[in-house]
Formats: structure tokens, C-alpha cells, sequence
């Protein structure tokens, strides 16, 4: 049986990059997934279904109290219920810098985007999940919710390449999703932190385009390599799917060994 069998699962940011990839693994492994964006999601939309998934498309502005809201509801609507959610949205902006050169602007965007809009998925979202697990109890069914909230690896680390706003809004989700875990953990609700480590998305190339950028990093990951955005996906199935039934409130580092690293291989 497929890993995300009887799932709804909406993906906020899914249009592109690593939320696409998890939309397309997903819907593989036979979720119904909402994809969640302000972007257009049809392409996305089209690829699953031309590979035999079921997906739907909402535009959704995550910082937007009545879009999120409406994205759920769509989601509730579209395919009856919410098992996974996954607030996958974020931002990185070329402004971003240390403390004392960041402007407030950058600052109030970030957080806006990055810590907020999570807190909006999960205000709005607990809600329709806290339904479906009581609807899948009563009708016998296997019963259970998942958040799934991305941070970053520098939630962990400091790093002399400063992104402060970044940094401070990724932290912010790491210790938001554990007192979520905590709240809702005996009502069949689970809420961990994805902490990727770095990826060659487009959010992260922007800044490394050209080689003593890339090997500035790549010193530091004992791989010695980026990661792929399939391998972060993988990350975000474990935890959707019921093979994590009892973990919540952690922080899952898919990051190269990064976080565990003093020195590296030469």
C-alpha cells in the first residue's frame, strides 16, 4: 500500500521548487494534495494528474489571514478532510544581512512570511484536522493528523554569512512547532520541524553564483555536496506518513551531517 493512502494534504509554496517536489512524491504515494501558492499552481496540478495523482490548486497568500483560512476550507471541501499539513511557504530576501545593517522592512517581511504564515496554516488548519481524526475514529479508520513545519538547519547554527531575518524567523518556527506538538499531542495530532540543510533551490543559487560562494559552504557539510530536493521531500513524507506515528515535537535535520560537524574531511 502507497504511504500516504486515504491522505489529504495540503501544501502551502507547492507551485514550485521543494514544494512542488513534495506535492509530485506525495501524490505518488496516493495523497490528495491541495497545492497552496500565490504563484499559479496548474502546472504542478497537471503534472500529478498526468501521472495518476489527484491534486488541486488554490491560489493562497500565507500572510493573508482570510486566504489561509479559504485555502483550508478548499482543501475540506475539495477532498473532505485535512490529515497533513504542511507549511512548507517561505522567504529569503537579498536584502537579508546582519543585525545591524538589516532594514525593518526585510525584517517585517520575513517574519511576516516564514513565522506567521505558519502560525496562520496551524490556527486554521487544527481545527479542520482536529475533525477528520474525530471522523476517522468513528468511521474505524487509522487515526491521525500531521503538521509538518519547515525550518532550516541554521535554527541550530550561526553562520559568518549572515541572513539575520531568515535565521531569527526559522528559529522562531523550530520553538512554535514543539509547544504545538505539545498542546495537541494527545488528540491525535503530531507537529514536527523539517530542518533542511543547504539545497541548490533557486531561493539559495541567487546567492551562490559563482565557485569560492559555493565552496564556502560545502567546506562546512561533511557530505561534501548540496542536498537535492528530493532527498528533503523524503524528509516530508516520513513525517506525513503514519511510519513517524510517534514523533512529534522534534526537529528533523536533512542536512549533509552539517549540524554535526567541528571539522570536515579534508
Amino acid at each position: 500500500m502507497a504511504r500516504l493512502d486515504g491522505k489529504v494534504c495540503l501544501i502551502t509554496g507547492a507551485a514550485a521548487g521543494l514544494g512542488r517536489t513534495a506535492a509530485e512524491l506525495f501524490a505518488a504515494e496516493g495523497a490528495d494534495v491541495v497545492i497552496a501558492d500565490v504563484g499559479d499552481g496548474g502546472d504542478a496540478v497537471a503534472a500529478i494528474a498526468a501521472a495518476g495523482g489527484r491534486a488541486a490548486f488554490v491560489s493562497t497568500d500565507v500572510t493573508d489571514e482570510d486566504s489561509v483560512r479559504a485555502a483550508i476550507d478548499f482543501a475540506v471541501t475539495e477532498f473532505g478532510g485535512l490529515h497533513v499539513l504542511y507549511n512548507n511557504a517561505g522567504v529569503s530576501l537579498a536584502d537579508d544581512d546582519g543585525v545591524t545593517n538589516t532594514g525593518t522592512d526585510v525584517w517585517d517581511t520575513t517574519l511576516r512570511v516564514n513565522v506567521t504564515g505558519v502560525a496562520l496554516g496551524c490556527k486554521h488548519g487544527i481545527p479542520a484536522m482536529l475533525d477528520t481524526v474525530r471522523r476517522d475514529r468513528d468511521a474505524g479508520r487509522t487515526a491521525g493528523a500531521s503538521i509538518i513545519n519547515v525550518a532550516s538547519f541554521v535554527a541550530h547554527l550561526g553562520a559568518a554569512t549572515p541572513q539575520i531575518a531568515y535565521t531569527a524567523s526559522k528559529g522562531a518556527v523550530l520553538s512554535m512547532t514543539r509547544e504545538i506538538a505539545v498542546i495537541h499531542a494527545r488528540e491525535g495530532i503530531r507537529a514536527n520541524a523539517l530542518c533542511p540543510g543547504p539545497v541548490l533551490t533557486p531561493l539559495l543559487a541567487k546567492y551562490l553564483d559563482d565557485d569560492a560562494k559555493r565552496q564556502r559552504r560545502l567546506v562546512h557539510i561533511p557530505m561534501g555536496r548540496f542536498g537535492e530536493a528530493r532527498e528533503i521531500a523524503n524528509g516530508a513524507l516520513f513525517l506525513a506518513s503514519d511510519e513517524s506515528s510517534f514523533m512529534t515535537g522534534q526537529s528533523l535535520l536533512v542536512d549533509g551531517g552539517i549540524t554535526a560537524a567541528y571539522t570536515t574531511p579534508e
